[in-house]
């Protein structure tokens, strides 16, 4: 962040199909929240214009050709192309892709060459988004690799609750196989740093969730919670690290014992966001740790069921842009201390 100046706030416009645009031009419609943040979305000036006409909102828009022409206390955007595109709302299209991609492409290049301090991520539709340039199953694996860096941590995070996944976005057929005690140190490792640099917590207590139902119960349902999970937990442990489980995943959220952790690491996807979205769907994070640059998103998808239909809530959306601004200042001021120490 240049000095004196406000934190820049990227955001990618998503599917322009869907309801990205509107929930961008929701939160910004109250003025207080220029205030937090200069705010730049890369999109098309033509596409908002659409989008502003059919759900009858006047939100006013800064057009600009570079980020370096942002101004404070204004929603800026960078008019990343020019022709006209067609807006069917609700329709899932290899149109809507193209500009979704073009979008998170100009934003995150402005992130990776530090014209944007943080970068906030609408929705996009991950199939019709697949092209050369994006052979990535999500968002996350795509940033991650935009960034040198081919192992994110993906986590979702309200204040209550902060779950990352061990394996993310693969078919539950390869899970098992993928779990190893190298990819779990790995992780517990990624989500320890983040959480010490990333949300200041100095001591981080991090629970981990067991494979199999009821941790394969002594083997009757599986032997990977005993004979990897378990002993790398204890691995974990030797090294001083606050890492404990494997934990049942139905009574951990059950009984809410994850109020209880700092974080908790899900050995799947569905194992860790159906509880996490029933206990907070619409308030949630998705936040990518484990890269040099930080990027939120809010913790649904392009909705195209009530895109242009002005039903879109934006309380996700304004979540992940306060979290990104937050992490920003917490990382900042720890690398700071770091520094200092070593002076």
């Amino acid at each position: 962040m240049r000095k004196n100046e406000n934190i820049r706030v990227g955001i990618s416009c998503g599917d322009i199909n869907g309801i990205g645009i509107e929930i961008i031009l929701k939160a910004f419609a109250d003025k207080r929240m220029l205030e937090f943040c200069t705010p730049i979305i890369f999109a098309s000036n033509k596409v908002v214009s659409i989008h502003k006409k059919e759900l009858d909102l006047d939100t006013p828009i800064h057009g600009i050709t570079a980020v370096n022409q942002a101004v404070n206390g204004k929603l800026n955007l960078v008019n990343v192309w020019k022709e006209d595109v067609a807006v069917v709302f609700g329709k899932a299209s290899k149109m809507a892709g193209k500009y979704a991609l073009l979008s998170i492409e100009a934003a995150s290049d402005a992130l990776k060459n530090d014209e944007i301090d943080v970068l906030v991520t609408a929705p996009i539709n991950k199939d019709n988004t697949q092209s050369t340039n994006f052979n990535f199953p999500g968002q996350t694996e795509y940033l991650a690799n935009k960034f040198g860096n081919d192992e994110p941590l993906m986590v979702l995070m309200t204040d209550e609750l902060k779950l990352g996944l061990i394996t993310a976005h693969i078919p539950i057929s390869k899970v098992s196989s993928s779990i190893t005690p190298e990819l779990i140190k790995r992780k517990v490792n990624i989500f320890h740093k983040s959480l010490v640099e990333d949300f200041g917590v100095a001591k981080p207590k991090i629970a981990v969730l067991g494979l199999n139902p009821h941790c394969g119960d002594k083997g009757v349902m599986g032997n990977e919670d005993d004979e990897i999970v378990k002993p790398t937990i204890t691995e974990l442990q030797n090294e001083d690290k606050l890492v404990h489980g494997p934990y049942s995943a139905d009574s951990f959220f059950g009984t809410k014992l994850y109020a209880k952790f700092d974080g908790v690491l899900a050995m799947y996807h569905d194992q860790g966001l159906a509880p996490f979205k029933a206990l907070s769907f619409g308030r949630g994070v998705n936040f990518t740790a484990g890269i040099s640059k930080i990027r939120t998103s809010p913790d649904h998808g392009t909705a195209y069921e009530i895109a242009g239909k002005s039903l879109a809530e934006v309380t996700s959306f304004k979540e992940a842009l306060f979290t990104a601004i937050q992490i920003f200042k917490t990382r900042t001021e720890y690398l700071e201390l770091v520094e200092n120490r070593l002076v």
